[in-house]
């Protein structure tokens, strides 16, 4: 008798598909590895054109099951899809910070900001020729305030197939304070839960991923406590990339996606999964 646990059936999702050509190689060959079996896609990104995504798609097609999502967009340094989309600065979506502020004082549109997901969501199925498999948002967006009822109903209305990534952390807190950064992340998304679950729309039970890019932590210890406690069906967040020039003028995270791809590249990896009875496979 096999009383041998069944492994835990984890997500691991590399976001920013699109940002820049060197982190679009990192992901698919990634992908081609068996390593991820999620990527989100920025339609904003500055390398999304027609050869990226028939790329991405050729890998998908022969690789293990691999999920493509939206990573809606509504940040600077990117542009928004919609002519009339407020507020902006130079063109440019707000930073992310003062977008943040100006959701919590309730300053933003929900109907804009409603349209212009419409819009990425539009052209999502434009180029993969389907909506997406599920949506989350870059700088985790879709869990601000005003914005997260935006992003639902977009949801619900153009991918109502989709499931949605939520941010927060299912561990005791004495763990969750490790990454103290993370507890706004719990906070926003309790709220975004709530209305998710009252929309019908599904969403991953836990999420792991967020840490203090700046320090350029080791990542295979930060692998590690990622997987402590995740449940069946959690998800893992990544940034793996290859630094270019790019990248360079568009993103403060640069030499960490390399370290990050590394260690998800070395036989380390799935020794940890091993260790830790978890799987990246899926049977449906």
């Amino acid at each position: 008798m096999n009383d041998a646990a069944q492994p835990r059936r984890i997500w691991l999702c590399a976001d920013d598909y699109g940002l820049s050509e060197g982190v679009n190689r990192a992901i698919r060959d990634l992908i081609a590895r068996g390593r991820l079996n999620a990527t989100s896609v920025m339609v904003v990104g500055a390398a999304i054109g027609r050869d990226e995504v028939a790329a991405l798609k050729s890998v998908v097609a022969d690789s293990p099951r691999c999920a493509v999502g939206l990573h809606a967009t509504l940040s600077a340094p990117f542009r928004p899809l919609t002519m009339h989309f407020r507020p902006v600065n130079g063109g440019l979506f707000l930073p992310f910070p003062k977008m943040l502020r100006a959701g919590l004082l309730r300053r933003l549109d929900r109907e804009m900001i409603h349209a212009e997901l419409v819009e990425q969501l539009a052209t999502f199925k434009d180029m993969f020729g389907r909506a997406p498999d599920f949506v989350d948002g870059h700088q985790h967006v879709q869990l601000f305030p005003q914005v997260r009822d935006a992003f639902l109903r977009a949801v619900k209305e153009a991918a109502p197939e989709a499931w949605v990534r939520q941010g927060g952390r299912n561990q005791p807190l004495s763990q969750r304070m490790r990454a103290p950064k993370a507890l706004v992340l719990d906070a926003l998304s309790a709220q975004f839960r709530k209305r998710a679950r009252r929309a019908g729309i599904p969403f991953n039970p836990a999420f792991a991923g967020a840490y203090d890019f700046s320090r350029s932590p080791e990542f295979g210890p930060l692998m590690r406590q990622f997987l402590e406690g995740l449940p069946d069906g959690g998800l893992v967040m990544c940034h793996p990339g290859f630094v270019d020039e790019t990248l360079n003028e568009l993103d403060p995270l640069t030499t960490q996606r390399e370290n990050e791809h590394a260690f998800l590249v070395s036989e380390h990896f799935p020794q940890l999964l091993a260790a830790n009875n978890v799987t990246l496979a899926w049977n449906h």
